[in-house]
């Protein structure tokens, strides 16, 4: 399993934040491929990540000539349907009202003046990327899809996630959780169970054919 580590956050928090959406998927992209090993790739991505993980996938498949094995989407509405926004010009006490209002965060960082610095500092590159991202209309990955979202969630309706399947010529289906945003704090097993299942079915697949 591989993990995207943003510029800016954590670790890499001496490093600037990667604003360009199209930029952030394009140095995302060149260090899968550094990481490859010949094995099927499955995207998970949540919030802005699945967008990323859209974005990735699509370069891959452009690049290869071949699609990934699969696509989960989480807690954002796809592609074609991005909302945009103004969030990322906010000052940083509108920049945590956002936060406290998507949860998420605990309380206590946000109450600490060093803490809460740096993370302002690389949410308001998130939305800067996200929210400045133009709409891709017509675009199809050739593989399946599977889109997991809360019915409570601000950022996505359940008419927006199911709108993910006008992004793939293969499967499609939809999982709704109880909750909102981060719903997968209260789901998390289930959202496993899910991806568990899709690997398990990928490499059953492989096995059969070989």
């Amino acid at each position: 399993m591989l993990a995207v580590q943003y510029p800016g956050r954590q670790d890499r928090r001496a490093e600037g934040c990667v604003e360009n959406f199209a930029e952030l998927a394009d140095l995302t992209y060149a260090a899968l491929r550094r990481s490859e090993d010949g094995r099927p790739t499955v995207f998970f991505g949540h919030s802005m990540g699945s967008v990323l993980a859209f974005e990735v996938a699509r370069r891959y498949q452009d690049d290869t000539g071949a699609p990934p094995a699969w696509l989960l989407a989480s807690g954002y509405p796809p592609p074609s349907l991005l909302r945009g926004g103004t969030v990322h010009r906010r000052d940083d006490d509108g920049i945590i009202d956002e936060l406290r209002s998507v949860g998420g965060t605990d309380p206590v960082y946000l109450e600490n003046k060093h803490l809460r610095a740096s993370i302002v500092f690389a949410v308001r590159g998130d939305y800067t990327a996200i929210e400045t991202h133009p709409r891709v209309i017509g675009v199809r990955l050739d593989c399946p899809v599977t889109m997991l979202v809360g019915t409570d969630d601000p950022h996505t309706t359940t008419a927006e996630a199911d709108a993910w399947r006008e992004h793939t010529t293969g499967e499609f289906s939809l999982h709704v959780f109880q909750g909102g945003h981060f719903y997968l704090d209260e789901h998390g097993q289930e959202v496993n169970d899910i991806i568990s299942a899709t690997v398990r079915d990928l490499s059953a697949a492989r096995k059969a054919v070989r």
